[in-house]
């Protein structure tokens, strides 16, 4: 009796060793094919993205492409329209000079908006080179005391602007990374606006300063108390060819915002602008700062 309690014992214990040995197994191979879908899933996730990656390096390549062949047919249009212009303005002032005697009032009116109108293509057209050269110019990347370059932008548009009554506030400025001309376009465009768009104030005051970045970075301002615009068109500032006043307002092509926009990227930085209508309006743009001081000589108008 006693060795059948045993063997019915050792048998009970068989089977829960057997019950137990199954259910690891089926533990076993349930993790083993869930680790295989998860295999599975995360191999196709990774083709998914060396597809997703491959197309967008391809699309980069061919907008790389598109940028420089819109780039050559911006050059070449505007200077193949340079030599037609230069006629057009040519004869429109030989014939303003030698038959203004002949013309009535309407006909030399006439002829004045053809003279006006080609001076202002030929503006614009060489607007448009530039703003085309920036992307086919190699950048030259120095130490920029952009205090000292400020100041020298701005002595020469007021000496430029004699009749108009400027106050210019130069704060301090960082020493930046950059290529010193292509910085130097972007300050005489804003300075220069800033002076435009203030000729009506006496005095225009500008102001040029910088605030604290993120990191490595400064953010550059220049502020005016001029007309100003309306925030709602804020986007259309840095488009080619946007203006948010009219031609007969205040003159220009309305390029000079998009190529400090094309300057500033160049350098790896951003530009923004605040602005209220008859308030004057602030331009900002980053530029990274430069790790070694160098000496400073300042002259500020």
């Amino acid at each position: 009796m006693r060795v059948f309690t045993e063997l019915r014992a050792f048998s009970f214990k068989s089977d829960k060793i057997r019950q137990t040995r199954r259910r690891i197994e089926d533990n076993l191979r349930h993790a083993r094919d869930r680790l295989q879908i998860e295999l599975e899933q995360r191999q196709q996730r990774e083709a998914e993205i060396r597809k997703l990656n491959e197309e967008l390096t391809a699309r980069a390549a061919e907008l790389v492409a598109a940028n420089k062949e819109l780039e050559s047919f911006a050059y070449s249009v505007s200077h193949d329209l340079r030599a037609p212009l230069r006629h057009l303005v040519g004869y429109s002032e030989l014939l303003q000079k030698h038959a203004s005697g002949s013309l009535d009032e309407k006909s030399q009116r006439y002829v004045q908006t053809i003279l006006e109108s080609a001076k202002r293509m030929g503006n614009l057209i060489d607007d448009l080179l530039a703003f085309s050269r920036i992307g086919r110019t190699e950048t030259k990347t120095t130490a920029v005391d952009l205090q000292q370059l400020a100041a020298d932008v701005a002595s020469e548009i007021g000496a430029q602007a004699k009749e108009q009554d400027i106050s210019w506030n130069i704060g301090a400025l960082p020493v930046c990374r950059g290529d010193r001309a292509l910085l130097r376009v972007v300050l005489v465009n804003l300075l220069s606006n800033a002076v435009k768009f203030s000729g009506t104030r006496r005095p225009a005051k500008v102001e040029v300063g910088s605030v604290d970045g993120n990191g490595d970075n400064s953010e550059i301002f220049v502020r005016d108390n001029g007309v100003g615009f309306d925030m709602q068109y804020v986007d259309k500032l840095f488009g080619v060819f946007q203006r948010l006043h009219r031609a007969d307002e205040f003159e220009g092509t309305g390029i000079g915002l998009a190529t400090v926009q094309r300057i500033v990227h160049r350098h790896g930085g951003t530009v923004r602008a605040e602005g209220t209508e008859d308030q004057g309006a602030t331009f900002y743009f980053s530029l990274s700062k430069a790790k070694q001081p160098v000496e400073r000589t300042v002259s500020v108008p």
